[in-house]
């Protein structure tokens, strides 16, 4: 979108320089990335940021306005954690970059939203990676200063603790996507990475083991969604997380059910595209204006581009499925083949508990071709495509 950046960094560009931006973040984490990283970020203008940080401004403050027992009503009983607390410690929003089919103007369209961790530690050191091979990227830097950026991860994660008594909890980590994040998650916070299934239970404490000595975990920085436990066979835990534990879990299992799409249809502004819950649908919407979409699917999972009546009359728990007005992504992102990339942006704030608001501490951008922007929807031998990184014109 800002014609400058774009042209230089289509110039500076090359395959090689590519490799090597994903060779230097394989060196530095010990592993390679599990998912497509993009060839290129994108540039988006002054007055994009300026309407998604009136967006995100507006989305926090309705969530600080809705009360925690209509927020509790997202949770369901079989996933139900106990010692809930009154804020997330972290909040992913998800935006469309759109064009209005009224003005003509570039704007973001609300896609989803989650209080759950995403690559907060990728992202950063990515951004450092592509820097240093493009260096006129340092000026349009989105983050804090790498220093401040750790400092501020290690406040709302490790806290007051000891980090040998913090861990990443994940279910069965080597085998996730993200375990590159975990990677550098585990450098810059000195935690440990654990599997549920390795976590041991003694009364109500928890204790990892290493080297042969047992731990105790006093705080869960959690990776795990819970409700996708029961899709896996033969699970053997010593650690049911609906036990009441002497844990801090960061952030509280309960706010993944709660800021999620179960808050899109009472959530209001000119950004945000209208939702219902499927069983208050109104007659006289039609259908080819919506997507439908499962409460709590994860990376895209269950999304209905086009759904038919038939699809909807199979669906018995219609309250856990929402439909919202379709948006449509604008090609705006030139390769240098001369063909045009879709994108979304995911705004990462981070929340102190003692705070009265989140802080914007950086974003994630993917990249597309397709009608959807999550990377496993995209032919493989496209590029502009990915998990990427937005810069912003100063």
């Amino acid at each position: 979108m800002i014609q400058k950046y774009r042209k230089q960094f289509n110039a500076e560009y090359s395959e090689e320089k590519y490799n090597k931006v994903k060779d230097e973040l394989a060196r530095r984490a010990g592993k390679e990335a599990q998912f497509r990283i993009s060839e290129s970020p994108i540039f988006l203008t002054k007055d994009l940021k300026n309407k998604l940080d009136q967006a995100c401004n507006s989305i926090i403050s309705q969530i600080k306005n809705m009360s925690a027992a209509e927020l509790d009503l997202a949770v369901p009983a079989h996933c139900r954690v106990p010692n809930d607390y009154h804020k997330p410690h972290f909040l992913a929003i998800d935006f469309g970059i759109c064009k209005n089919q009224t003005t003509g103007e570039i704007e973001p369209q609300l896609i989803e939203l989650q209080a759950f961790p995403t690559l907060y530690a990728f992202q950063e050191e990515y951004e450092e990676v592509i820097s240093e091979l493009f260096p006129f990227l340092k000026e349009l830097r989105t983050s804090l200063p790498k220093d401040q950026y750790i400092q501020y991860l290690k406040e709302v994660i490790v806290a007051d603790e000891k980090p040998e008594n913090v861990v990443l909890m994940e279910i069965y980590p080597e085998r996730q996507k993200t375990n590159i994040d975990f990677a550098f998650t585990e450098k810059y916070l000195g935690i440990e990475t654990v599997c549920l299934t390795k976590v041991k239970k003694q009364g109500k404490k928890l204790f990892y083991e290493k080297k042969g000595k047992l731990i105790p975990i006093h705080r869960i920085y959690n990776r795990v969604i819970f409700d996708e436990l029961d899709r896996i066979p033969n699970l053997k835990l010593e650690f049911d997380f609906r036990e009441e534990v002497d844990v801090t879990w960061v952030t509280h299992p309960n706010w993944f059910f709660k800021v999620s799409k179960f808050i899109l249809p009472k959530l209001e502004h000119q950004y945000i595209p209208k939702s219902y819950f499927l069983s208050e649908f109104p007659t006289e919407e039609k259908l080819e204006n919506f997507v439908l979409k499962p409460l709590f699917s994860f990376a895209g999972s269950g999304v209905n581009l086009d759904p038919t009546q038939a699809d909807i009359d199979e669906i018995e728990d219609k309250e856990n499925f929402i439909m919202q007005r379709k948006v449509f992504y604008e090609p705006l992102f030139e390769d240098p083949n001369g063909e045009f990339s879709k994108s979304e942006i995911r705004m990462l704030y981070l929340w102190k508990e003692d705070e009265e608001d989140p802080l914007l501490m950086d974003n994630l951008a993917r990249m597309t071709k397709v009608a959807m922007a999550n990377v496993d929807f995209n032919k493989k031998d496209a590029i502009w495509i990915g998990s990427s990184l937005a810069f912003f014109e100063k």
